[in-house]
């Protein structure tokens, strides 16, 4: 029996009785940086080894490729993506119980990740299947000082999802990320970086109004930036990115300049921040993002400019930006998230 288990040990589908051999497809690889990149494995002993890992090839599946399993309702209709990546001991010392595909995951340009799924190779179903022969072999488990091995992983994307990302976190270490080319059109459900949309968000007495929003920039920040501020120690190991946003009140009331504060920022590994709140009664502010522009109850037909701090971590960059909003028929609006504005 060839079985598909989900990430987490669920079982994800078992072998179809009697299902007969499709045409292969051949898998598509995609254009994605490869450069090898140091990571870190923390050991069950939470003891953590240095890693070198690379990606050798993403490539986009066909959904026929696994016809010989009987997949979970909630992957069906989803197209595999084969993640072949090489990973070698960086340290010393010999690893054993190494699995660095746990950490491992494929982010589309939504923001979602795809759902990775793992077969029991040892079935000969799994060799007469459409998956590409590299998926077919298991990676080393225990590596000596210096020694290199390769894995395959294969991911589950929805149909039109777009993949932007691999990233590997570990505990131990922050987030090493590689950008996938041709990911920059979105996916269904997101818009592209800066495109106007029309959201819902209410005034001070519950009344709802519509306001068309548009995302300007989301720019990488420092710390010292927020030199003024207390931050605490978690605090001072994230990286602040200044959200700008313009609104345009398209309702019948009054609005305070505070639409902001339904914004929500998505790193690619899946970190949400929302709005940074720091105490500066009567002061300044933080000069590189200036909350409201003009600092003024918004009008209808009014315009204002609107600037948040979201706290993200290092190395984990944003990947999708949603305004939440509320009032009656209200619907989140996600835009695709890309640092300086860049469209």
């Amino acid at each position: 029996m060839l079985l598909a288990a989900g990430c987490g040990g669920a079982s994800a589908g078992k072998a179809a009785p009697g299902a007969s051999s499709p045409a292969v497809v051949p898998a598509k690889p995609l254009p994605m940086e490869s450069a090898a990149r140091t990571a870190t494995w923390t050991d069950t002993d939470h003891k953590a080894h240095p890693l070198q890992l690379k990606p050798i090839r993403l490539a986009r599946g066909d959904q026929s490729d696994l016809a010989h399993i009987r997949l979970d309702d909630g992957l069906k209709g989803k197209v595999p993506y084969y993640l072949t990546f090489s990973y070698s001991n960086a340290g010393k010392e010999t690893v054993k119980g190494l699995y660095p595909e746990r950490n491992i995951s494929v982010t589309g340009a939504d923001g979602q990740d795809g759902r990775q799924v793992s077969l029991f190779r040892t079935n000969p179903l799994a060799t007469d299947s459409g998956l590409p022969p590299e998926c077919r072999e298991p990676g080393k488990a225990e590596l000596a000082a210096g020694e290199t091995t390769a894995e395959c992983v294969i991911f589950m994307l929805s149909k039109g999802q777009k993949p932007a990302n691999v990233s590997y976190k570990d505990d131990g270490g922050d987030t090493v990320l590689w950008q996938i080319g041709g990911a920059q059109g979105g996916a269904a459900g997101v818009l592209p970086a800066n495109k106007p949309a029309d959201a819902a968000t209410t005034d001070s007495e519950r009344h709802t109004v519509t306001v068309l929003a548009t995302p300007k920039s989301v720019r990488a920040g420092s710390l010292a930036d927020l030199s003024r501020f207390n931050l605490d120690a978690d605090q001072k190991k994230l990286v602040p990115y200044y959200v700008t946003v313009e609104y345009r009140n398209t309702g019948k009331y009054d609005l305070l300049p505070s639409m902001n504060d339904s914004l929500t920022l998505t790193s690619v590994s899946r970190q949400q921040a929302r709005k940074m709140i720091l105490l500066d009664i009567g002061g300044p502010g933080v000069a590189q993002c200036p909350e409201a522009t003009p600092h003024k109850m918004v009008k209808p037909g009014a315009t204002v400019t609107e600037c948040t701090i979201h706290m993200l971590p290092k190395g984990d960059p944003p990947a999708s930006l949603t305004f939440q909003g509320n009032g009656d028929g209200d619907q989140p609006v996600t835009w695709r998230a890309t640092p300086d504005g860049a469209k």
